[in-house]
């Protein structure tokens, strides 16, 4: 993406059973996660950002939620949480992540406890779907009007997902880079935002800031 308008996106998930069944303790969580595909672990991850019901942003990943909230175990959960899934070079290393952080914790506890009947840990994964929202970014200046009215799923899709999709810059700093001084002034303020600490609410907010920042001439980034 370089010449032209900026094509603002949005997308929704359609979400389905990943074929494992539920793990209802620390060691069948260790057992499926080491076999479900990676979608799930990507959808267990990064993809949380984006559904509904993400309203804690200090667990930024559904293993380290379903730790505290089923299992009850802080220590886990406080492991999990500190995962940051946007730093690993591939899924695979996330899972290798995850998967250390599960058996470590399986070689200190010495009783292991099962949650009930319909509180086990569900393996999903997704597929996304893309469309056309028909708003356009002319002009490098035009991107924080822009960034006031983008639905967070807009936001999700070129700033979240963009960056997995490229394996680097995020789809606004792809776009700006080619669009002369302002644009890579702005790209440099939006890469540095670290996805890791924002809900998309929050994420919203930060892009703006720093966006003004560099617009307004002022230092914010």
């Amino acid at each position: 993406m370089a010449a032209g308008p900026f094509e603002v996106k949005s997308c929704a998930l359609i979400v389905r059973m990943d074929g494992l069944p539920s793990a209802v303790n620390l060691r069948e969580l260790r057992d499926r996660t080491g076999r479900c595909s990676d979608k799930s672990i990507y959808h267990h991850t990064i993809e949380r950002l984006i559904r509904p019901g993400f309203d804690e942003p200090e667990f930024t990943n559904d293993f380290a939620a379903w730790a505290y909230r089923s299992l009850g175990d802080q220590i886990l959960a406080e492991r999990l949480a500190n995962l940051d899934p946007f730093a690993a070079s591939s899924i695979e290393s996330l899972r290798a992540d995850i998967l250390d952080i599960l058996e470590e914790r399986l070689a200190e506890i010495e009783h292991l406890p099962s949650v009930p009947w319909g509180k086990g840990f569900y393996f999903m994964q997704a597929s996304i779907v893309v469309f056309d929202t028909g708003m356009r970014i002319g002009r490098p200046e035009d991107i924080l009007g822009a960034l006031r009215k983008m639905t967070r799923r807009s936001l999700y899709f070129h700033f979240v997902e963009g960056r997995s999709r490229h394996q680097g810059p995020d789809d606004f700093s792809d776009w700006l880079q080619a669009q002369g001084e302002l644009g890579r002034r702005l790209a440099g303020a939006l890469a540095g935002v670290d996805v890791q600490f924002f809900n998309l609410r929050d994420l919203k907010q930060e892009m703006i800031r720093r966006a003004r920042g560099v617009i307004g001439g002022g230092a914010e980034a």
